[in-house]
């Protein structure tokens, strides 16, 4: 958010401190004498926002937006023809396909129903999501630069197909500040489907803080005895000698502060208190003794099983109300370039029971209003087929021209479609949303200008949007 003269006068302030008496590790002790955080203190938007929080959904492999929410009754008749050359135009197909001699469309193999207010389509795959599609705001002109796998969730993620940048969470998180002290601003959940075991690898630079400070970086929470690796103290370790150890290690920390002006030690200093008191924060978050029965009968009984994706998404919600800024969950498998019909029912009803609860939860609580959702994946799949057409093995190649995302709470409209593509469903042809336009929207509804949520790094002032332009996508805004 610095511009390069203002770094220029930090530092420069920072070495006014440094050389009186105490500097910047008298400052640091003060803070650790109350174990405060105050790196970690909120901070101003830009402008009043319409959110206070995210919980995005993230779909890893690429659900097929034909199959659930894109339907055409077109499709039916175009089934088993070719997909025209003139529609196909120039775009990219991956090397799985771009050998086929044919590209015969395919109808979806599922039955579609129309729901809510405004007759939305949506797949018989999804009817819990039918159930809450008044509360959505689907956009069906989402599209990106990527046609595999880790370029695009890397794109999508952290703004750029290179891997080295912030993600959004960690952008929200440096912007914004924290909503919790005992607990990190940024929390990532991962869970394995049943659609393609094993998904797509994710790896933990997708929640990285990049160029930013380092506590800003996502945390992530793993089923089990120890959800955060390392927190638990080892054998023969009590909690006070933990106390008295950190308080020594912070006086050291403090010294070479002195002498450096590393903003990256005050950045431990900061860490090492939140995982002291994240000992206690953690175990009570994931301790669900004081959850009703109702609870698991609206997520589901998956939801009793750790690191499951109902299970997830119910710590999704507490995390929500305990003002944890991004929580973000990796769900694996819906990569279906192979066996579509039985593997994305499986993959859809690991999914839709849990992500209708939670839009039904938030806002059962009084949370929806200010708590945005997210829901896709880092692009959708062709109308083609891959394989051969009438094969139960054959599935649907990656398309990053056009796919579906899902939208809900935080200041966007309800019961709301943005977006239309052509009849193949391969080209937007109105209502245009690059996921730059995305993130940029995500930043906005949180109060943030993506122009002017910078940070100085290799000569540039680095945003989540990048150098390319973007927009916020205004028509879509409560």
């Amino acid at each position: 958010m610095m511009r390069p003269e203002e770094v220029a006068r930090t530092m420069a302030r920072r070495t006014f401190l440094g050389k009186t008496a105490g500097g910047l590790g008298a400052l640091a002790l003060a803070s650790l004498g109350q174990h405060g955080l105050p790196l970690r203190d909120r901070k101003a938007p830009h402008f009043a926002p319409r959110a206070k929080r995210v919980i995005y959904l993230f779909q890893s492999g690429g659900p097929s937006q034909i199959d659930l929410f894109d339907f055409k009754p077109g499709y039916r008749t175009l089934h088993g023809s070719e997909l025209p050359k003139s529609v196909r135009g120039n775009q990219r197909v991956t090397g799985m396909t771009a050998g086929q001699a044919s590209f015969p469309v395919v109808a979806p193999p599922f039955q579609f129903e129309r729901y809510g207010k405004h007759g939305t389509w949506v797949s018989e795959l999804l009817p819990h999501t039918a159930s809450v599609v008044d509360d959505l705001c689907i956009l069906k002109g989402v599209h990106t630069d990527a046609i595999n796998h880790d370029p695009g969730i890397t794109l999508i993620n952290t703004g750029d197909q290179q891997p080295g940048k912030a993600s959004l969470g960690s952008w929200l998180s440096y912007g914004l500040g924290s909503g919790n002290r005992d607990l990190p601003n940024y929390v990532v959940m991962l869970s394995q489907g049943t659609g393609k075991n094993p998904g797509q690898p994710l790896f933990s630079r997708l929640w990285g803080s990049g160029f930013l400070p380092s506590n800003h970086q996502g945390v992530q929470l793993r089923p089990g005895r120890n959800p955060v690796l390392y927190l638990s103290n080892p054998d023969g370790i009590q909690h006070t000698g933990r106390r008295d150890m950190l308080d020594d290690l912070a006086k050291l920390n403090a010294l070479r502060q002195d002498v450096t002006h590393d903003p990256e030690i005050e950045t431990r200093i900061a860490q090492y208190e939140m995982a002291f008191r994240m000992q206690t924060s953690v175990p009570e978050l994931t301790d669900l003794s004081d959850e009703p029965e109702s609870t698991f009968e609206l997520y589901g009984e998956d939801a009793r099983i750790p690191g499951t994706y109902a299970a997830n998404c119910l710590l999704a919600r507490r995390l929500a109300e305990r003002g944890v800024r991004f929580v973000q969950l990796f769900h694996r498998g819906w990569d279906q370039h192979l066996n579509l019909t039985k593997e994305l029912r499986a993959q859809s009803r690991d999914t839709d029971q849990a992500s209708a609860a939670l839009v039904t939860d938030l806002k059962r609580r009084g949370l929806l209003d200010d708590t945005l959702v997210v829901w896709g994946g880092e692009f959708g799949r062709t109308i083609y087929s891959q394989g051969a057409i009438g094969n139960p093995r054959s599935g649907r190649d990656h398309h990053g021209r056009c796919f579906t995302m899902w939208l809900a709470g935080g200041g966007v409209k309800r019961g709301f479609e943005y977006g239309r593509t052509d009849d193949f469903g391969w080209n937007v042809v109105e209502g245009s949303v690059h996921i730059r336009n995305l993130n940029a929207t995500i930043l906005h509804l949180l109060g943030l200008d993506h122009d002017r949520l910078t940070f100085p790094y290799q000569g540039l002032n680095q945003r989540l949007t990048g150098v390319e332009q973007a927009k916020v996508v205004g028509k879509i805004l409560a």
